[in-house]
């Protein structure tokens, strides 16, 4: 059986996140491992949060606490969060746990001795009204390429290009606002991507099936007019990993740490080494997953991010495992996405504008954000949220297909039969007829989850959920009580397990609804999703008592969408 190790971007650790991030990496990634798991895969699910650098510092300074009692704070807000969201983690973990520490400590080790890591004295920006050198990402200007405003010292969002925060224009402070900077020069280990052009290139080449954004944002970096830049993996800072080789402090690097975009990526192998070290398993545990040599040869590993974050993981993450020397397991598919926008601009803490995840499940259930941020997750292109569209697909889909499909059974049932599932399982000509039709569409279901086609798989799971109301209609068992009660038994027994059936495969996407679903109708929640759908609609048993659940889905209202849209609209 194969194995599937998946990674969530890791969220970083400076507030709660917005429903962009959510639907960027750990809900998509979630929908997945829960998929794979029903179809009988061997998953390992994978995140943790991204706590270092000086977003995390200053966050701590505004609310005066430690830095690294912030980041526990955060870190149990942000795992509540995800579990209020049915995030299916094996384990989420922290890119400051002691595993990451030694991890990137020894990977910086190995660069050096394979001479994949120069020293070099680098003139950088120092703001004098701040007293310290700037992170790139903390200087923002005119990006010389494109001429957006708002580019960082490290990468212009708008058109990806990588920078130096030397190339911005009328460059200044994000953290105080100054144009008081002047150059000076520090020194920094820069990793020689550089020297690895050849073989990443190599590399990329062989994922014929990435999807086109991944590939696409890849060889535009390595094919640069500037060449692939070689990047510096040290910073001026005091909140990281402390600089050493060989367990010792770097000569030269006392009051410098590992810059955060070096350490998160190898946090996904130190939060496996968690998951193991916690569960108290061997250490054949953990890198049977990430060894080629132990056994992650047998292993497809599959990563979830946000357009933004693909540089990072298809070109510098594989330089370090590649320039490590050692048998590290490689990426094989990256799932990108690309942007939420919220009412056609973008979410923003500062100005209030959009939601966020803790204020999103103060509204709705989870479910609602689920099933929306998925049928239309941004795959190909930027997704607008907006609340007309929200009330839309949630009163329709939701409502009126799943929620009223299983009221109208449910009610009929125990109407006219009583809390007993009706036992007449002689299905006829139609019922057969709704089987081969439901195969068909479960059958692309199941292809277009296994190539992580998120929107494409939520028709798919619509269409199934309107047959079953078609089916309904045509069946008319209200109509066929009246000559024929045993025909009309028939018939709600199978709508009966056709609820079943849409509680089960509908988990992956819905799994707070389904699991209310299967326990209401005292459903057996089973491991793996059905091979053969006409055994498994045959399957439930009439000894247990059914009832009619409370609705599932109460409809947004206009009141409701008009109020929230003003909430939430900015400041």
């Amino acid at each position: 059986m194969k194995r599937i190790l998946i990674t969530s971007a890791l969220p970083y650790i400076n507030g709660v996140k917005h429903l962009g991030n959510l639907i960027g990496s750990q809900l998509p990634s979630d929908v997945y491992a829960r998929f794979m798991r029903a179809l009988g895969f061997e998953v390992l699910f994978i995140c943790a949060t991204d706590e270092h650098g000086t977003p995390a510092e200053l966050a701590a300074i505004e609310k005066n606490i430690p830095v690294d009692d912030f980041c526990k704070e955060m870190w149990s807000l942000q795992k509540e969060i995800a579990d209020h969201f049915h995030i299916s983690f094996d384990h989420f973990g922290r890119s400051s746990s002691q595993q990451n520490h030694n991890l990137t400590q020894h990977f910086a080790s190995r660069l050096w001795e394979n001479g994949f890591i120069e020293e070099i004295e680098e003139e950088q920006v120092y703001s004098l009204d701040d007293n310290r050198f700037l992170p790139d990402r903390y200087i923002t200007g005119t990006c010389p390429a494109c001429a957006y405003e708002k580019a960082r010292g490290d990468q212009c969002e708008n058109c990806t290009k990588q920078l130096n925060p030397t190339d911005l224009i009328n460059p200044k402070s994000t953290i105080s606002g100054s144009k008081s900077l002047e150059i000076r020069t520090t020194k920094h280990l820069f990793l020689k991507q550089s020297m690895l052009k050849d073989r990443l290139t190599k590399w990329l080449d062989t994922k014929e099936k990435w999807p086109l954004l991944a590939k696409s944002i890849a060889k535009k970096w390595l094919n640069a007019k500037e060449g692939l830049k070689d990047r510096a993996i040290t910073r001026d800072l005091s909140w990281g990993i402390p600089v050493k080789k060989y367990g010792s402090i770097w000569p030269g690097f006392e009051n410098k740490v590992f810059y955060v975009w070096f350490d998160a990526p190898i946090a996904y192998i130190a939060a496996t080494k968690e998951w193991s070290d916690e569960h108290k398993l061997k250490e054949s545990s953990w890198k049977r997953w990430w060894l080629t040599d132990q056994g992650a040869g047998e292993v497809s590993y599959v990563q979830f991010m946000a357009k933004d974050n693909i540089p990072f993981h298809t070109i510098s993450f594989p330089a370090t495992i590649f320039g490590s020397g050692e048998n590290w397991k490689q990426v094989d598919f990256i799932k990108g996405f690309n942007w939420l926008l919220y009412e056609g601009g973008k979410f923003s803490t500062s100005e209030k504008r959009g939601i966020f995840m803790d204020k999103a499940l103060d509204l709705y259930p989870a479910d609602y954000w689920r099933w929306w941020l998925l049928a239309n997750a941004p795959e190909n292109s930027d997704t607008d949220f907006t609340w007309e569209s929200f009330q839309s697909t949630i009163n329709k889909d939701l409502a009126d297909i799943l929620g009223n499909f299983i009221s109208r059974v449910s009610s009929f049932s125990v109407s006219k039969f009583g809390h007993r599932i009706p036992d007449n399982n002689q299905y006829g000509k139609l019922e057969k007829t709704t089987i081969r039709k439901i195969e068909i569409h479960y059958g692309h279901l199941i292809e277009l989850m296994k190539g992580i086609e998120i929107r494409k798989s939520c028709n798919e799971l619509r269409s199934i959920w309107v047959i079953g109301n078609e089916y309904l209609q045509e069946a008319a068992p209200w109509s066929v009580f009246k000559e024929n009660p045993e025909k009309s038994k028939m018939i709600i027994r199978f709508a009966l397990n056709l609820i079943n059936l849409y509680a089960l495969i509908s988990e992956p996407f819905i799994p707070g609804t389904c699991k209310k679903i299967q326990d209401h109708f005292q459903f057996t929640k089973l491991k793996k999703f059905p091979e053969n759908l006409g055994l498994f609609l045959h399957n439930l048993s009439n000894k247990h008592e059914i009832s009619v659940p409370k609705i599932l889905f109460p409809k947004i209202t206009d009141e409701e969408r008009s109020k929230y849209q003003q909430d939430f609209s900015g400041c």
